[in-house]
Formats: structure tokens, sequence, C-alpha cells
């Protein structure tokens, strides 16, 4: 069975021309002692927290916020972040100022490799996403970048340039990422396998985001990354990650960017209750077979050209096509133009990306 590593058992940092570009983000309501394994590679590179409260170990840059901040920051915008739900962790995209952002949760500890060494999972997430992705024509040696691999023959020459990479979606060991009816049905199930593999997810191809062990460009994508209206007082829950993988694939599809999956690995150390996710997610395991659909047949047109463009163009469609089925989409929709006018408020010259390319 896997098992996770200790700091003992670390590498070398990670890539530290990007110590200053990157933050870390977090949502909790425990201590970080966890923190205390991820040192080695974090050190140097991590500058921002967003938790709710408690103690954070001596030695690491970091800034806390609470819903209280949140009010504060926002005002009256505040309310398109969630309450009491990991979904807040947008809100820690929103107010940092760096290029990069990796998440996860503070049940996700270093992973080991088949040969017992500990993961780098942060310098894997910085490497995915300063190389391009491939989204037009799959390469069948999976991502081409990686150091003993290449096109192979037949891959057109006029599209091994590449497009940026927007997002990093890394995978995890021991406990997998199920819904409820899953974990119930194979509650004792570990996930052991390694699969050694990068590969980027094609345009028009749909997939469920995971947040816990997830990178991405905040120049390139962030706008984006809107993890919804979930938790208290919301009809939903733990669909937040899965409703800005959606969003924000259809987003990068259209502007030409890239979204990437597999490597790195994080070992997830704790089973949520399956009876609770259950509570949560009822509704969303029959909506899901409308959203998906729905993001499935999206068009946004040719003069979205920036992210908040397209998300607002989005919301549009959410309200139009969505809101029959629940009077939630008609909220949600309004939340996530809220999100965009907080967003560009806190990040006035914020991201705008026309094909593919950052101004």
């Amino acid at each position: 069975m896997a098992e996770p590593a200790t700091a003992t058992q670390a590498a070398a940092p990670a890539v530290p021309q990007l110590k200053d570009e990157l933050d870390i983000v977090i949502p909790t309501i425990r201590n970080l002692d966890f923190l205390e394994m991820w040192r080695p590679f974090f050190n140097r590179t991590i500058s921002s927290l967003f938790k709710m409260t408690i103690k954070v170990p001596d030695g690491f840059d970091y800034e806390l916020y609470n819903r209280n901040d949140i009010n504060r920051i926002l005002g009256p915008k505040a309310s398109c972040i969630s309450f009491k739900d990991s979904a807040c962790r947008c809100f820690g995209y929103m107010v940092s100022k760096k290029k990069y952002i990796f998440t996860i949760d503070d049940d996700c500890f270093v992973a080991k490799d088949p040969s017992g060494k500990a993961i780098n999972a942060l310098e894997q997430h910085i490497k995915n996403l300063l190389s391009p992705s491939t989204p037009f024509f799959f390469n069948t040696l999976y991502d081409p970048f990686r150091d003993g691999a290449d096109f192979v023959r037949g891959y057109p020459f006029s599209l091994r340039e590449g497009v940026p990479t927007a997002v990093s979606h890394g995978l995890w060991l021991n406990i997998p990422d199920y819904d409820a009816p899953t974990q119930l049905v194979k509650p004792l199930e570990r996930n052991t396998r390694f699969v050694d593999a990068v590969l980027t997810i094609p345009k028009g191809t749909l997939f469920p985001m995971c947040g816990m062990n997830l990178a991405f460009d905040r120049e390139l994508i962030g706008p984006a990354m809107y993890f919804g209206l979930m938790g208290d007082g919301q009809p939903i829950g733990r669909y937040d990650d899965m409703w800005a993988g959606w969003c924000t694939k259809v987003i990068c599809d259209h502007l030409g960017l890239g979204v990437k999956t597999g490597l790195p690995y994080i070992y997830h150390s704790k089973a949520s209750n399956p009876f609770v996710n259950l509570r949560k997610e009822y509704k969303g395991i029959f909506w899901q077979e409308e959203i998906i659909p729905f993001f499935q047949q999206t068009v946004l047109p040719k003069d979205c050209t920036t992210v908040q463009k397209c998300y607002i163009e989005l919301a549009k469609q959410v309200k139009e096509k969505l809101s029959k089925f629940d009077p939630y989409f008609d909220k949600l929709a309004e939340a996530m133009v809220t999100w965009i006018e907080a967003w560009d408020e806190l990040n006035p010259t914020g991201s705008s990306v026309t094909n593919g390319k950052a101004k």
C-alpha cells in the first residue's frame, strides 16, 4: 500500500526561479502542522496561505484570511464567496498577486514514487506549466516535452509548437477522489497505482477537476477559477472544483490554452464521510447529467477575447439554459458576474488573454 513520505525523505526544493512568482492556497479550519512534511519543497516558494484560523508552523511566509477578512475586503461582493466550505479557496486566488497558484487540502501529504523517493509535487506542477500543451492533436507518447519523449511519427509539424499551459491537474495515491455512491460500494479501495505520465486533455473534452492537487497560471486563466456557491446556505456541495474545471476548460479551449493532467501525485491521507458527502452531492449527481451536456454544447462568441469576457458570457448562458432545472442556477449565474466584478476591482490590471497570449 502507498505510504506518505516523511520530511527527511525530501529532495531538492522546487525550481528556484519561481520562488517569488507562486502562492500556495490552503483552505482549512485546522492547524497546519502537515506543512512540516512539505517544508523542504515549500520553504523557498510559499508566500501566502488562505485558511480560516489556527496555527501555522514557524518559518513560513503566510497570510491568514477568515470570513471577516473576506467581508471587509469585498464588501457586498463577498456574497459570491462560499461560506463554511473549501470552495472559499478561490478568494485566495483573487487576492494573490503572483503569477502561479498551487492549491492543496490539509489532508494532502508528500507521496513517494515507486522507488521510495519523495515526490516534489510543486516542482512537477511548475514543469507542467512552463512547457506547452498539445490540445489539438493527441500524442501517443503523451507529453512530448518531458525528458525522454517527443512527437511520434505522423504528428503534424504545424502543431508541434503547442500552446501555453494554463492548468496542471495532479492526482492522488491512497484515497481516490470518489463520489459518495462509489465510496459507499468501495469503502476499502485505495489507489496504489503510480502512472508515470502527463498528458494534455484534448480540445473539446471535459474532465472532473479536483482542487486538492492543482496548479494554474493565474495570469492566463485566474478569473475562470471561481469555485461557485457551495456549502452553508446552498443546496449543493463538493461540486466547487468541478464547476471551476468545466468553466475553465471551455474557456481554455476557446482561447487556445492547454490543460494537463497526470503527474504529480500527492498522498491523500483521509477519506471523507460518504454519508455526509451524499447529502452534499445528491442534487449534483442528478444535475450533472444536464450540466455536462450544457458545457459540451457551449459556444463562446468570437468577441469573447479575454477570460473575463468569456466568463461573463458563460454566466449569461448558465442563467438562460440551466435555471430551468433549479433556481439555484439563477443565483449561481449572478454570483459568477459578481466574482468577475470583484476580481477586476482587486486586479485592475488583471489578466487579459487573447489567442493564448497574456497581455
